[in-house]
C-alpha cells in the first residue's frame, strides 16, 4: 500500500469544507476511480442556517449503471481473490486516515446534517473509524466449520465467498456512521461496492471517497453514487448485477424495496422505522431515569431510529416524572451546532421541521396536553446569522390517547408522549401496540420483572437501565415494519457472503 502525505490531505479536506469562499460545495460521483462531474444537481442546505451549502450530483439509472459495471469488473478481475490479510489491512488504512481528519468531518457532518459539532466529534466520527477498525479486527477470527464421514472416507467443510457488488443506501440521519457500518463488512468480506448516501448529506461520503482516492484503495471497488431514490436507488434495487442491496431508512421505502427486488431475488438487509417505547416502574430513581429519558428522547435532535418516543411511566411517579422531565427538557440549549453547550442542533430540513411540528399540532388537536417545547414555548434564540435555521424545542405531551398519532406514527424528531400505566400486563400490550419492533428500553431495579417484560416486548434491541449501549459483536436488526435481517460481525458475514459445502473424498 502506498505511503501518502497525511499533510497534504489535510489541507484537501479543510479545503473542501473551511475554505470555499461562501459558494455552495459542489461535490462529484466517485466511480471506478474517478471523480465524474453531474450535469444537474440538488441544493443541500446548512440545516444551521437554511442557506444552501453543497450541490449534490442528481445522479441517474445511466450513473448507477457505469458504476455496476465497474463494481463488477473490480469484483471478478482482483477484490474477490484479494488475501483477507491485505482487505483487513486497507480498512485500518481507512480508519486511521479519517482519525487523522476526525475535526474537519465532525464540522462537516455538523454543517450537513444539523447536529451539534460536539456530537459529531465525540460520536459520529469515532463510530465511523471504529466500524472499519472493528470488522478489519474481527473478521480475521472467523472459522469455518467441517465434518467427516468415516464411512464414505470423506471430509465435508464451508467455504464462505463474498456475493458480488453490493447496493448500500443510506439515510441522513447518522450519515457516515451508518455508511461506513455497510461499507466495511462489505468490503473486508470480498464485496465491491455501488453507494447511494441520502441526497440530503452526501458531504461526508464525499470525504470519504477522498480518503480513498488519496491513500490508493483499489479503484472500482468502493464507488459513490449521489441522487434521489427514485433515480439512484431504483436503478441500484432493479440492476441486475447488484444481487444484494443494504438499506437504512424508512418504512415506507424499505417496502418499496422489497417489491422491486422480490422479482430478481436480491439478498435484503432492512433497518426500518421505529416508535420505541420506554417502560419505567415505579421502583426507579425518578431523577436519574428522567434524565436518561432526556438523552434517548432528544439526542441528535430526536433523529435516531433508535430515540425512545412513547415514554410508559407508572402511574405512582407520573406526576413526579412528568414534572422533571418537563424541567429539564426546558432546560437544553437549543441553537447554533458549533457551540459546546448546545444540546440539540437544527432539524435536518425544512420540510422535515414542518412535519415534526404538525405532529404537535395533530396531538393539540386530540385533546392532549403540550407540557413544554413548541407552540407553549418561546422559540429559540438564536443569532441573526441562524435566523433562517430550522430549530425547534424539545417537546414533551401528555394526554394523549392509545391511538393517537403521535402515539402510532414515526415522528423523528424532537417530540415524545408520556403515558402512565398502572399493570406489567398492561404495559406489554402498549409497548407491542404500533406496528414498529426496533428498540425499548425498560428501566426497574427489580431484575427479574426487566427480563420478563424484555422477553414479552417485541422490539429486536432491548436496553434494561441503560440506552444506546452498543456491542457490535451482538445482533442488529428490527421485528415487524422495522425491518428484516440483522447486522453484527457475524450477521453481516452471513448477509455479505455465501456459504458454499464441499464435500472432498479422500483417497
Amino acid at each position: 500500500m502506498p505511503v501518502e502525505n497525511g499533510d497534504a490531505l489535510a489541507l484537501k479536506l479543510q479545503d473542501i469544507v473551511d475554505n470555499h469562499g461562501g459558494e455552495p460545495i459542489v461535490i462529484k460521483h466517485y466511480i471506478g476511480g474517478e471523480f465524474v462531474d453531474a450535469e444537474d444537481h440538488i441544493d443541500s442546505f446548512n440545516p444551521s442556517t437554511g442557506k444552501v451549502h453543497v450541490k449534490v450530483p442528481a445522479g441517474t439509472k445511466e450513473n448507477v449503471e457505469s458504476a455496476a459495471d465497474v463494481a463488477y469488473k473490480s469484483f471478478n478481475e482482483s477484490w474477490c481473490d484479494t488475501p483477507l490479510e491485505e482487505r483487513s489491512q486497507w480498512l485500518t488504512k481507512i480508519a486511521d486516515t479519517i482519525e487523522a481528519n476526525l475535526d474537519v468531518f465532525a464540522r462537516a457532518e455538523s454543517h450537513d446534517q444539523g447536529k451539534p459539532v460536539w456530537l459529531a466529534t465525540a460520536v459520529d466520527i469515532p463510530r465511523a473509524v471504529y466500524n472499519f477498525r472493528f470488522f478489519a479486527g474481527s473478521v480475521l477470527y472467523h472459522q469455518e466449520r467441517s465434518t467427516t464421514q468415516d464411512q464414505f472416507n470423506a471430509v465435508t467443510y464451508t467455504q464462505r465467498c463474498p456475493v458480488g457488488v453490493a447496493g448500500l443506501i443510506t439515510p441522513w440521519n447518522l450519515p457516515l456512521y451508518l455508511l461506513t457500518w455497510k461499507i466495511a463488512p462489505a468490503l473486508v468480506f470480498g464485496n465491491t461496492i455501488v453507494a447511494k448516501p441520502s441526497e440530503i448529506t452526501s458531504l461526508t461520503a464525499y470525504l470519504l471517497s477522498v480518503v480513498m482516492d488519496h491513500i490508493g484503495f483499489p479503484s472500482g471497488v468502493c464507488n459513490f453514487v449521489y441522487g434521489t431514490g427514485p433515480s439512484v436507488g431504483s436503478a441500484m434495487v432493479e440492476h441486475p448485477q447488484i444481487p444484494l442491496i443494504s438499506f437504512t431508512g424508512g418504512t415506507v421505502t424499505g417496502r418499496r424495496i422489497s417489491q422491486l427486488a422480490a422479482p430478481l431475488q436480491k439478498k435484503l438487509s432492512l433497518e426500518l422505522g421505529g416508535k420505541n417505547p420506554s417502560i419505567i416502574f415505579d421502583d426507579v430513581d425518578v431523577d436519574h431515569v428522567s434524565s436518561e429519558t432526556i438523552r434517548s428522547s432528544f439526542t441528535n435532535q430526536g433523529e435516531i431510529c433508535l430515540c425512545t418516543s412513547r415514554i410508559y411511566v407508572h402511574k405512582n411517579i407520573f406526576d413526579d416524572f412528568v414534572e422533571k422531565l418537563v424541567e429539564k427538557a426546558r432546560a437544553m440549549k437549543v441553537g447554533d451546532p458549533s457551540e459546546k453547550d448546545t444540546r440539540i442542533g437544527a432539524l435536518v430540513s425544512k420540510e422535515h421541521l414542518l412535519k415534526v411540528q404538525s405532529y404537535v399540532e395533530v396531538a393539540r388537536a386530540e385533546g392532549a396536553k403540550i407540557m413544554c417545547g413548541f407552540s407553549v414555548d418561546d422559540p429559540p434564540h438564536v443569532a441573526d446569522s441562524f435566523k433562517e435555521g430550522y430549530y425547534m424545542r424539545p417537546t414533551v405531551v401528555t394526554g394523549v390517547t392509545t391511538s393517537s398519532r403521535c402515539v402510532m406514527e414515526e415522528i423523528f424528531g424532537p417530540v415524545i408522549v408520556v403515558v402512565p400505566f398502572e399493570t406489567e400486563e398492561e404495559v406489554i400490550e402498549l409497548a407491542n401496540s404500533t406496528e414498529y419492533g426496533l428498540a425499548a428500553s425498560i428501566w426497574s431495579t427489580h431484575g427479574a420483572r426487566a427480563q420478563r417484560v424484555a422477553r414479552k416486548v417485541h422490539a429486536g434491541v432491548i436496553w434494561i437501565n441503560c440506552w444506546m449501549v452498543r456491542d457490535l459483536r451482538m445482533p442488529f436488526g428490527g421485528m415487524k415494519g422495522s425491518g428484516i435481517g440483522r447486522e453484527s460481525s457475524v450477521e453481516s458475514m452471513d448477509f455479505f457472503t455465501e456459504m458454499k459445502s464441499v464435500c472432498y473424498k479422500l483417497d
